[in-house]
């Protein structure tokens, strides 16, 4: 992948970051479309630096007070090439407006996904004018995940996130360009299926040429004559030379093969570069599988904040270094926790090896609007992310949030039925997870949420499967692990949630009592690790979490990621 390529599962190499230096101002008045602010331009703005939200450090301004509406405006060259000219936005929170030399040209809402604008038609040779309205609310029908929604942080909720917050870019394309590819690996077959989208139907046929790569071989290479907007194919990863050899990703490791693609025709040419990882995830007598192996997963919970920087990674570099940091503790995943992530991380996930949940950014009310609104972001969501090897489970809801009354309440339990089942339709290779943690309706795994601190009263509640899956008793106080009128049906069953140790301090919170010592921190971690492995059905863990965040400090890391304990002894415990 190009270096700081902000979209590598679909690469191309005429491309323009845009990050960096732009004109920037509030609008609390909400005059700027009435006046024409996109038409005359920013006055007596001041300067911003893109992607870095305007409450943060790194943009330059570090405003944390909520300002529902806030413009962008930069100028680019442009030069008439005979391509069309496309302008990405990694993600603007939450409903973005654009224009190009004052010419209204698209919108999108939601605050997590990418979105795309072809503005070739918008563009005059020399200086243009990009203007972005982003504007904000405090609405809990918004999916919004760790922002908050008042005034100031409380609980584990966050200083919130306005307007653009991860990269915006452009790049060059042909007049007939591939738009989206969907990958799909099958292991029990040796091959992957590919369904390619166009960004349009072609007048006349093209030829689609498909070529796959290991390390930089050409293993397979086929020719389709495309005379749709979608093609779908599938083809073998087999050497001829030598078919018995695929090379399947793990953990342990990580092989991606690489793929080209180039589309031929009325005298143009476009080729991207992508990638897969030859991996299946399934589920068999209340085991996840990996390759049809049994895989045991040791996860941590990952909220990606920086201290500068807030949602945004301040760097590549930084997001590699969070990966280097979860794997020298010993651990093979992380459950992404309420945030949907630079997709360069996923790519070092892919990379590296290093397995991941992904998880919906949650909305804190319920009605039919908020029902609509989570259904079409979480599925542009899925469709975005769908190609990363690393990803293999889909974590839809979070602890009741937003369907706070799922234990009973039939309308919440059937939109999360809903919700499950078009995910499956999308994607029927990954584990969907409904309601983390706690009431379960629908749900391919049984997770459960709990932070007590003592081992052996933590051993004597979970000692009964039986007891806990047939909900005779609650797992955490006053939870149940199944919504009523659902039941358990041999799901593997994983502790999603625990820990959450935090040393004394008044500056911020842990989860149960604070710690005095790094040998005090280590033997609760210890003690509770042991537990959670000799309960034989449990498949997996998840740690709270790689950092601290604000004011949560449980972190095993600062969040300038400086340790907090000995990693290596974290890593003995975790692979005991």
């Amino acid at each position: 992948m190009q270096k700081d390529y902000p979209r590598p599962q679909l690469c191309r190499e005429n491309w323009t970051n845009l990050n960096g230096k732009w004109c920037f101002l509030f609008d609390d008045g909400d005059r700027g479309e009435k006046e024409g602010w996109y038409e005359r331009g920013l006055s007596d703005y001041r300067e911003i630096i893109v992607p870095f939200s305007y409450e943060t450090e790194a943009s330059g301004i570090g405003e944390t007070g909520l300002h529902p509406v806030v413009w962008y405006q930069r100028d680019v060259e442009w030069q008439p090439s005979g391509k069309r000219t496309l302008l990405h936005f990694e993600s603007v929170d939450y409903e973005a407006r654009v224009w190009i030399n004052g010419r209204w040209v698209g919108s999108h809402t939601g605050g997590y996904a990418r979105f795309s604008l072809d503005i070739t038609n918008y563009l005059t040779p020399g200086k243009n004018s990009i203007t972005v309205r982003a504007q904000d609310s405090d609405s809990c029908v918004q999916p919004r995940g760790k922002q908050r929604w008042k005034g100031e942080n409380f609980g584990c909720w966050y200083v919130q996130t306005t307007g653009i917050w991860k990269t915006v870019w452009m790049e060059e394309v042909e007049e007939h360009y591939i738009r989206e590819i969907k990958l799909t690996p099958d292991v029990d077959r040796a091959a992957t299926a590919f369904c390619l989208m166009l960004n349009q139907k072609p007048a006349q046929p093209l030829l689609l040429t498909s070529r796959i790569l290991y390390q930089g071989k050409c293993v397979s290479e086929q020719q389709i004559r495309v005379e749709t907007q979608f093609v779908a194919f599938e083809q073998s990863v087999c050497n001829g030379e030598e078919p018995w050899q695929v090379e399947y990703w793990s953990p342990e490791h990580p092989a991606l093969y690489q793929v080209e693609f180039t589309l031929a025709g009325h005298g143009q040419q476009d080729r991207v570069e992508s990638y897969f990882g030859m991996r299946k995830i399934s589920i068999e007598e209340g085991k996840v599988l990996l390759n049809n192996r049994p895989f045991y997963q040791r996860l941590i919970l990952d909220q990606g904040y920086w201290k500068e920087s807030g949602l945004t990674p301040p760097s590549e570099e930084a997001l590699k270094k969070d990966i280097d940091l979860i794997l020298e503790a010993g651990y093979n995943g992380l459950r992404k926790h309420e945030k949907i992530e630079d997709e360069r991380f996923l790519y070092w996930c892919d990379v590296k090896g290093l397995v991941v949940w992904c998880e919906m950014p949650s909305q804190y009310t319920f009605h039919y609007e908020a029902m609509e609104t989570y259904a079409n972001q979480w599925m542009e969501i899925v469709r975005q992310n769908y190609n990363h090897p690393s990803i293999i489970t889909w974590t839809a809801f979070n602890e009741s949030w937003g369907i706070e009354r799922i234990y009973t309440d039939r309308t919440q339990q059937q939109f999360t039925e809903g919700i499950y089942h078009l995910t499956k339709a999308f994607d029927a290779m990954r584990p969907v997870i409904v309601n983390d943690g706690w009431e379960h309706t629908v749900s391919d795994i049984l997770t459960l949420h709990d932070y007590e601190e003592d081992g052996e009263a933590f051993r004597k509640r979970y000692q009964d499967k039986q007891a806990i899956v047939e909900n005779l008793i609650p797992f955490n106080k006053d939870r149940y692990a199944v919504a009523k009128g659902f039941a358990y049906r041999g799901q593997p069953i994983l502790l999603s949630e625990y820990g959450g140790i935090a040393f004394s301090t008044k500056e911020g919170w842990g989860y149960g009592r604070q710690v005095e010592s790094r040998e005090a921190f280590l033997k609760r971690f210890e003690e509770i690790a042991r537990v959670i492995k000799e309960t034989p059905y449990f498949t997996g863990f998840c740690y709270t979490q790689v950092t601290d965040v604000q004011q949560e400090v449980n972190g095993l890391y600062t969040m300038e990621r400086e340790s907090k304990v000995d990693i290596d002894e974290i890593r003995r415990i975790n692979l005991l």
